[in-house]
């Protein structure tokens, strides 16, 4: 396997590998990676649909990419992805893929189609005092610690280790726009993994002027299930793939003779029966291994979603791999001692009254209801004791909503602090007691939140989701093994607690695809490149953007910057009439 970029190999089509057609595949998990997986075999890897299985402990394919009608209970999506131009391996993924809504295109044609149409953007980021706009929305006020971000970038991650965020920058750091906007959007909290930020600073340098309107970002039409995951299923079912349901792989074997690692038996649990598969070399095994929704469990209008820490099929199946091999990475550093502070529950809301809309609409400055870009991501609530924050993407966001109806979708990023207008912690809450929040926070007068919260106006639906930020924990090398383990013959490891060769971040759509193609194209030897992380870090005018909006706007003579004044002047006076002269000029800094 190696990288590549540019159109030579990104159109160019693999020659079917050598003994593809003596071989399968066992897929364990049927969410976007394995999902994805499932498709290279087929188009890159030119193997038969019928040799390849997925195995899914679940009732339903998906995964984290949900969106469902619970019956008696209401519309749920446990989160939303959040997409840009450069998820090369996800659009190569895509664009292979039939649309259900447009007749002889492509999954991506639609997606590229409805972007140009009604591209995303946010008209608020930020509120504070029941309902008002932050008045320094739009700006980062990172001041003179921008030069942490910087001195964090220049540090190689091997010398973070398991430094937290907290305990890399300064109090004042944690004062500034760009933390709540970086925190929230992300999901980034104090006691996560300095690593993992610096990752998604170099990742998506060539956005810092999108993240505080979301202009950087894209969002599907409806929800991610009926968006993503259905088109993936009916192309896999044309294809013959055998998917089999309500069966969880408890244990795959590996024999380790010869300086080799291959997996030699499934240990299954079918329907409740345990059921064992033999496998020979020519038997392909990709798990995915470890869950961030694994194990969520659901609450109702006047039910709080149960707390719960059971692990569940995927962490059981990682502990099981992980006696066996040192190399198969440490599951423990990411479920174990997650803070109680964490982020656990978020919640979907569907309005149904009308007299809501208005509280919504004055912030977005748009109609609910015409089908176009609402809120453009998540709008935050700054002096909100969870941080909750809330998103409305386009609407409809499930085909099965009335006319009218609104779905919102809710989260806390502090599970462990009372409401400030419920006086008790979001895990604690009932769905009506979190819609009685968010209102309050809307602005909506006390006297009307118990009316327009209950359930003929807004139904709510909470979940629980113990390990929803455990892609984050603080970790080293080694913690999560290998996509392909070194002297493996049949057994890679897909999705986000795969460690990808490449420096992609996860919790992303992205790696979930680009694990999913590298596992593949490594074990069938397929003979074209896997697409590289956009080089945006290695783009000088990118760099010299992100300090421009990175001090709101400021050229170098009035940026914070520990540069004294009179060296800049002297510094711009020697570059005067050059090629430096005028990659600062284009990027505003002079």
């Amino acid at each position: 396997m190696y990288y590549s970029n540019g159109n030579y190999e990104a159109f160019a089509t693999p020659r079917k590998p050598k003994g593809v057609d003596q071989k399968s595949a066992y897929i364990v998990g049927s969410g976007l990676a394995g999902l994805a997986a499932a498709v290279f075999l087929i188009r890159d890897g030119h193997m038969k649909g019928e040799q390849v299985h997925i195995l899914e402990e679940l009732p339903l394919a998906g995964g984290s990419l949900d969106g469902i009608d619970r019956p008696g209970v209401g519309f749920i999506t446990r989160g939303g992805r959040e997409m840009e131009n450069h998820f090369e391996c996800l659009w190569d993924l895509y664009r292979s893929i039939p649309s259900l809504e447009v007749p002889g295109a492509s999954y991506l044609d639609e997606y590229y189609w409805l972007d140009k149409d009604d591209p995303n953007s946010s008209n608020c980021r930020l509120i504070h005092n029941r309902g008002n706009r932050v008045e320094d929305d739009g700006e980062y006020t990172l001041g003179k610690h921008s030069e942490e971000l910087i001195k964090l970038v220049m540090t190689p991650e091997e010398k973070l280790g398991t430094q937290t965020i907290e305990e890399y920058f300064s109090d004042a750091f944690f004062d500034s726009n760009f933390w709540t906007y970086w925190a929230t959007m992300f999901a980034f909290e104090k006691w996560h993994s300095v690593a993992e930020m610096r990752r998604y600073t170099m990742r998506f340098i060539h956005h810092i002027d999108g993240l505080p309107d979301f202009t950087a970002l894209k969002f599907n039409k409806y929800n991610q299930y009926d968006s993503m995951v259905k088109p993936l299923i009916k192309y896999l079912e044309d294809q013959e793939v055998d998917v089999q349901f309500d069966t969880t792989v408890m244990n795959v074997i590996v024999d380790f003779d010869g300086g080799k690692k291959v997996a030699k038996e499934l240990q299954l649990l079918v329907s409740g029966e345990e059921k064992t598969v033999p496998l020979t070399e020519n038997d392909l095994v990709f798990v995915t291994n470890g869950s961030i929704t694994e194990s969520s469990t659901y609450g109702s209008q006047t039910e709080p979603a149960p707390v719960t820490n059971e692990l569940g099929g995927s962490w059981n199946l990682w502990e099981n791999l992980a006696a066996q091999s040192d190399e198969f990475g440490h599951p423990g550093v990411f479920y174990k001692n997650l803070p109680k502070k964490s982020w656990f529950v978020s919640a979907t809301a569907t309005i149904k009254n009308t007299e809501v809309d208005p509280y919504i609409e004055r912030l977005t400055k748009r109609d609910l209801h015409d089908g176009k870009v609402n809120t453009g991501g998540i709008i935050t609530i700054t002096d909100s004791n969870w941080l909750m924050s809330f998103a409305v993407h386009r609407q409809p966001h499930f085909k099965e909503q009335k006319p009218n109806e609104t779905t919102v979708w809710i989260y806390g990023l502090y599970s462990d602090e009372p409401g400030n207008y419920i006086k008790k912690p979001i895990v604690e809450c009932t769905g009506q007691e979190i819609a009685e929040e968010l209102l309050y926070h809307l602005g909506v007068p006390d006297s009307k939140i118990p009316v327009l919260s209950k359930e003929d106006s807004i139904n709510t639906v909470p979940v629980y989701m113990p390990f929803i930020t455990s892609y984050f924990m603080p970790r080293v090398k080694g913690d999560r093994p290998d996509v392909v383990p070194e002297g493996s013959v049949n057994l890679a490891f897909i999705g986000n607690f795969a460690e990808s060769p490449s420096r992609d971040t996860v919790f992303t759509t992205e790696y979930s695809v680009r694990t999913a193609m590298e596992a593949v194209y490594m074990l069938l030897d397929v003979e074209r490149g896997v697409p590289e992380v956009f080089n945006s870090i290695y783009d000088i005018r990118e760099l010299l953007r992100a300090m421009y909006y990175m001090n709101d706007k400021k050229t170098i003579l009035e940026a914070d910057l520990p540069i004294p004044k009179l060296i800049k002047k002297v510094g711009l006076k020697k570059i005067k009439g050059t090629w430096l002269e005028e990659l600062l000029a284009d990027a505003k800094l002079i």
